[in-house]
């Protein structure tokens, strides 16, 4: 089988995991391609409810081979955290993959996100403060560490050192803070490598080999399309490219080996952090759509902005991404709901605009223009055809697929894996 590529097709928290899981048995290696432990996922089996931030969400699936490729940033403590933490409710972790060429994320780099964050004031990105921003700046100016490095300590503390004499300067001279000895951190990075060692591997290689031998290899995107730092809403992104193009760099296989690109979209549309947000509802709508579908971080705890379908970020997704399949989820959220407004097309100064502005300010400024569609008031939590579905809630489905540039396959109807309506095989 081909590569398929699952990303986030608005602001990311839309829900992957419920794709992954719905391919579930069918996958042989699952892999993250980019971002860090700034996002996370929450995956429901059962009455256990999961949430990881840097692992794979395959890594909770049987037989499957969960990989951390070449453009994730890892924080080793973070890493080794998750895993016992899953170790302790008896998940077996022993299959993971570490690429060789992933880069890590140091004391010096988690400092440095958070104190740049509070130096800017009003003018705040809104990072998590986990030390993703400085890592990839650092693998971008040819300064960073990376696994492999861990693991020949005059290697590590040479770049440790190089590292270490500018941002120093920063730390000392401009933000008041003490300076971070190179003792400090190749004692932490060194501490792990033991451990560390056996889950390292070229993985690059590895993802290649499995595609020849004709293994399902599904790519994982962090964040999502309108945090992608070239097709997002720059400044107010994250570091990485979380768009389908990513899996390509970020693990070191061709392009030409994706033949389906799954989009996640909620029902609604959510955001976390600051930025441009063309629905945002600052009113009871949006804590009661906050409350309704739980919008809080699960990295963060920070509450989600909340806000109407926005049709077209969807349809700039699916033009980026080259998205085959849209799978929509939380749409039991809209339950109850007398009328559901969705954003067509926006308004910029006076003209009607159907596309995703290219102008930053254009895009702050746009005022989402919407149609109203009929709600439902019935439970839509057992559904699992498309016909068991309320006929409004068919038809909001089939409305938001018309607009959004690519067919929707599958259907969230509840938290629990198993609680969606499928309607096209992803894989077929």
């Amino acid at each position: 089988m081909p590569a398929i590529v699952i990303i986030g097709a608005q602001w990311g928290d839309e829900g992957k995991g419920k794709a992954t899981d719905l391919l579930g048995s069918r996958i042989d290696y699952v892999v993250k391609f980019n971002g860090g432990n700034n996002a996370g996922h929450t995956v429901v089996i059962g009455d256990e409810k999961y949430a990881l931030h840097l692992l794979p969400s395959g890594i909770l699936t049987d037989g499957v081979i969960p990989v951390i490729a070449n453009g994730v940033v890892i924080d080793i403590e973070v890493l080794f955290e998750e895993l016992d933490a899953l170790i302790a409710r008896g998940v077996d972790v022993s299959k993971l993959v570490v690429s060789a060429n992933a880069h890590v994320i140091t004391q010096y780099h988690r400092t440095l996100d958070k104190v740049t964050e509070r130096f800017l004031g009003k003018r705040q990105i809104g990072t998590t403060g986990r030390g993703i921003g400085p890592s990839y700046a650092d693998k971008i100016n040819r300064v960073g560490i990376r696994i492999q490095d861990i693991f020949d300590e005059n290697i590590l503390r040479q770049k440790v050192e190089g590292a270490l004499h500018s941002k120093n300067q920063l730390l000392v001279k401009l933000y008041n803070r003490r300076a971070i000895t190179v003792d400090e951190i190749v004692d932490d990075l060194t501490s792990y490598a033991e451990r560390l060692r056996p889950m390292v591997t070229d993985t690059g290689l590895l993802l290649n080999q499995a595609l020849d031998a004709g293994k399902t290899v599904l790519f994982e995107g962090g964040q999502a399309t309108m945090l992608d730092v070239d097709h997002g809403t720059y400044p107010f992104v994250t570091s990485s490219n979380s768009t389908s193009g990513g899996a390509s760099t970020g693990s070191g296989i061709g392009p030409n080996r994706i033949e389906r690109v799954i989009g996640i979209v909620k029902a609604y549309t959510t955001r976390v952090g600051a930025g441009p947000f063309p629905t945002e509802l600052d009113d009871e709508w949006g804590e009661y759509l906050r409350a309704q579908g739980h919008e809080y971080g699960t990295t963060t705890g920070r509450p989600r902005r909340t806000g109407w379908y926005d049709a077209p970020i969807a349809r700039y997704s699916a033009r980026i991404n080259g998205v085959t399949d849209f799978v929509m989820t939380k749409l039991d959220v809209l339950s109850g709901l007398e009328k559901i407004p969705v954003c067509v097309a926006y308004d910029v100064d006076g003209v009607r605009v159907e596309e995703v502005p290219v102008s930053q300010s254009d895009f702050h400024h746009a005022i989402p223009i919407y149609e109203d569609f009929p709600g439902w008031s019935e439970d839509i939590t057992g559904a699992r055809t498309f016909e068991d579905l309320p006929k409004n809630a068919q038809e909001y489905v089939l409305a938001i697929e018309a607009m959004s540039g690519a067919r929707i396959s599958a259907i969230g109807v509840g938290p629990g894996r198993d609680e969606i309506v499928v309607r096209h095989d992803l894989l077929g």
